[in-house]
């Protein structure tokens, strides 16, 4: 079973293997956006939990964007915070050199729960569409989330910001995607195929 949640499409659907005798574990998928908000400060104990010694420490709220649904292209970046998120990042040159692995650790408080990833976020660029502002991609596992998932990922497209260039935020559109934990088979309850 596949739930998306992000813009205002919402989907279900049973997704079984082909050639497999059970159906895959229940899957869903959370797309929104981050932004940095001076109101919404980076939760300390996250950092101080993150398997590295942090050097950024970011605050963000987080939004859901609507897209259209013919190609995916934005109509609203959400306007209205659907919670926070916190960042903690392990940042030792401040020449942001593309290809530079860095370090990361985030939570992210959902309407369904708070979901915290650690990982690593690839430097792609310093100098698009200006110099000074730095452009990542992060891949991320899940290490805690609400009970009833099993685990899963998250992944952004990320703009760090950190010279406060006018006309730029930092922030990133995340894809959250994680399995709900399979219940318990009852004792002598043979799988079935659908």
């Amino acid at each position: 079973m596949s739930r998306w949640h992000g813009g205002a499409v919402v989907l279900g659907a049973c997704v079984v293997l082909a050639g497999a005798s059970e159906a895959r574990a229940e899957e869903e998928v959370y797309q929104f956006r981050t932004q940095e908000d001076p109101t919404k400060p980076p939760d300390a104990a996250v950092c101080a939990k993150a398997p590295f010694e942090t050097t950024v420490k970011l605050g963000a709220s987080i939004y859901v964007p609507k897209s259209r649904e013919r190609d995916g292209r934005w109509v609203s970046r959400g306007e209205k915070s659907v919670g926070t998120a916190t960042a903690c990042l392990r940042i030792t040159d401040a020449r942001f050199p593309a290809g530079q692995q860095i370090p990361a650790h985030m939570r992210f408080n959902l309407p369904e729960g708070s979901f915290t990833a650690s990982g690593t976020c690839t430097l792609v660029s310093n100098d698009v569409p200006v110099a000074g502002l730095v452009l990542a991609g992060c891949a991320l596992k899940l290490v805690e989330m609400p009970s009833g998932y099993a685990g899963g990922t998250v992944s952004s497209t990320s703009v760090f910001n950190p010279t406060k260039l006018p006309g730029y935020a930092t922030g990133s559109n995340y894809t959250l995607y994680v399995y709900k934990a399979e219940a318990p088979k009852a004792a002598g309850a043979k799988a079935t195929t659908p």
